[in-house]
């Protein structure tokens, strides 16, 4: 036949004539004969577990007629109350008064089951067991004709005094053996039924909160968590720090109102549902706040060198008024003649010109891992070395002077190629550069409101020289002795310089010594080449005061320069032009004796 599942009071009671009896309990006494307790059943835990135990299982719908739990039976022996006085409720088991102690009430849930309150594990002290074997030889030894194993024995038996002493096997082959919720590896089963004794007598039930709590607890501690670990600003770290105490503070609750009051809250829903959502909602922050902190960026870096606003960033402080001194090589830049593009191309125009011949000199210029200082109308100032420090700063700066002439080269290209969209004047556009190596201050300049990384000091100024004096020698790109002194130690013959002369600029005091940045040696025309050796030559003589030899030489190299003097190109001079005329003046009026081949420039540029 088909058996008969346990007849559970919510699952619906099947027809009384099918429901079988548990197995009832039968023990032996020996002469004695029999004993079978009057409607008591072996009846096992729920599904097989450890934490729940139907406490009987019903005959008819008043629960009157039933078969009790063993362990049911056994309280009921131990406090002296006879089964029929028992009364079933659908939420607990009324137990009359006995012995003056009061009634006592068994809650039920799910009008059937108790949930056992596990007191001690299997190996716990609090829990004596004996083997029984040890139990049969002790009690032999009561009857012994010895007094001494007469006292032994009775010594062992003193630790049941008073207890309800339950069997049951221990052999693994009997299968009989069960995890616990406090003994992780299978122990006897019997201690089932020992803790269920436990708890029934001693009336420490466990209590658990409605099924239906379990959803605004965990909906609760989940939106607190999720809101406080998600909180941004300045509050955002002890928000966070907020949050981890609530959680902590939740498990401590727990535990306090278990130890109190047996009263068993759910932990792994709300906690799961708080940890996993505040996580989600920690990683959709990070994705919106580094979405957020590329927007910013992007944004400043519109502003601001994006290396300012990464160090800005990276730092996490407040930007600061102040400075450091710092090596470095300072970049300007100038478009030739700019005010006569402002009178002849309208606002828009000029305004469309200027953006596109400004990125092309800013992206060279941040490919050489420059910074971008500001722009002041159509120049451009920058920096090499700071705040990103650049051991080859100078050859950088160089290199980015040479790029951003062969970059304007091609725009003017394009914009011949463009017909009579732009004026003549813009198909000859020339900027002139200028650069200068040495310590300038660096740092937040301005007002506690308004804040500008920028650079200053005098070597900031020789590179603004530099580029104003290029035209007076008939340059379009000059640089200082250090620079290129600087470049070469790095990087020597990659660029090839030509000495220009000895000046003093405008507002200083100091002599320094001038070159201009042909290009990549190896890129050099053979003419280029001549002309930088006949250069090189004339200038020997000219220091040594032989203006005659310097004339004939600079004549020589003066068809071979790379730049000729033309209207339509915008191109006024060049070094050997102007050197020709230096000799001419100088022969014409020659210097006092001791000259030391400084020449004074009188103006900027």
């Amino acid at each position: 036949p088909i058996p008969v599942p346990f007849p559970m009071v919510l699952d619906g009671l099947p027809a009384l004539s099918d429901i079988d009896p548990p197995e009832l309990p039968y023990f032996s006494l020996g002469a004695k004969g029999t004993w079978n307790p009057n409607r008591v059943g072996l009846i096992d835990t729920k599904d097989a577990g450890t934490r729940w135990v139907p406490m009987f299982a019903p005959t008819d719908m008043n629960f009157q007629e039933r078969y009790d739990h063993m362990a049911l039976a056994l309280a009921l022996l131990y406090w002296g109350v006879d089964p029929n006085a028992v009364k079933v409720t659908p939420d607990a088991i009324e137990v009359p008064d006995a012995k003056g102690d009061g009634p006592r009430r068994i809650p039920l849930v799910d009008r059937q089951l108790v949930e056992i309150n596990w007191f001690s594990s299997w190996q716990s002290p609090r829990n004596p067991r004996a083997s029984f074997v040890d139990v049969y030889n002790y009690s032999r030894a009561l009857k012994s004709a010895k007094e001494s194993e007469r006292k032994v024995a009775a010594e062992f038996f003193k630790q049941f005094a008073g207890s309800v002493v339950l069997v049951g096997p221990v052999d693994k082959l009997l299968q009989d053996l069960a995890a616990t919720p406090v003994d992780p590896i299978p122990v006897p089963r019997v201690s089932v039924h020992g803790n269920l004794l436990k708890t029934i007598v001693s009336g420490k039930f466990l209590h658990r909160l409605p099924r239906w709590s379990i959803y605004p607890l965990t909906f609760g501690l989940t939106l607190l968590v999720t809101l406080l670990a998600v909180s941004g600003g300045a509050r955002g770290v002890s928000a966070k720090i907020t949050a981890v105490l609530l959680l902590v503070g939740f498990i401590l609750l727990c535990f306090y109102l278990f130890d109190r009051d047996y009263l068993v809250l759910p932990m792994v829903g709300p906690l799961g549902g708080a940890l996993t959502t505040a996580f989600a909602g920690v990683v959709w922050q990070l994705v919106v706040e580094e979405k957020q902190k590329g927007r910013i960026k992007g944004i400043f870096s519109t502003y601001l060198a994006p290396t300012v606003v990464n160090s800005l960033i990276e730092s996490g402080r407040e930007p600061e008024l102040g400075g450091h001194a710092s090596v470095i090589t300072a970049y300007f830049s100038d478009i030739q003649s700019f005010s006569t593009f402002s009178e002849l191309m309208p606002p828009a125009q000029l305004v469309e010109l200027m953006n596109e011949y400004l990125t092309a000199c800013t992206d060279i210029i941040l490919e050489e891992m420059g910074t971008l200082d500001k722009y002041i109308g159509d120049a451009v100032v920058a920096m090499f070395g700071e705040p990103v420090s650049l051991p080859d700063h100078a050859y950088r700066a160089c290199v980015a002077t040479i790029r951003v002439q062969h970059k304007i080269e091609e725009l003017r290209q394009k914009w011949r190629s463009e017909g009579t969209k732009w004026p003549l004047v813009v198909h000859s556009l020339r900027a002139r550069l200028g650069l200068n190596t040495g310590e300038a201050i660096l740092g937040n300049m301005g007002s506690r409101t308004r804040l500008s990384y920028t650079m200053m000091g005098d070597n900031v100024n020789l590179a603004a020289r530099m580029e104003s004096g290029a035209k007076l020698l008939g340059v379009y790109t000059m640089v200082t002795d250090s620079t290129r002194s600087d470049c070469e130690k790095l990087r020597p013959g990659e660029i090839a310089f030509r000495h220009l002369d000895r000046i003093k600029v405008k507002g200083r005091s100091l002599p320094v010594g001038v070159h201009e940045v042909v290009g990549y040696t190896e890129r050099l025309e053979d003419s280029t080449v001549e002309c930088l050796e006949l250069h090189g030559q004339a200038m020997q003589r000219y220091l040594a005061g032989d203006w005659d030899g310097a004339l004939g030489l600079f004549e020589r190299s003066s068809p071979l320069e790379p730049f000729q003097p033309s209207m339509v190109q915008a191109i006024e001079s060049n070094p050997s032009l102007r050197m020709i005329d230096r000799c001419r003046y100088m022969k014409a009026h020659p210097p006092s004796a001791g000259w030391d081949g400084v020449f004074e420039m009188k103006e900027k540029g």
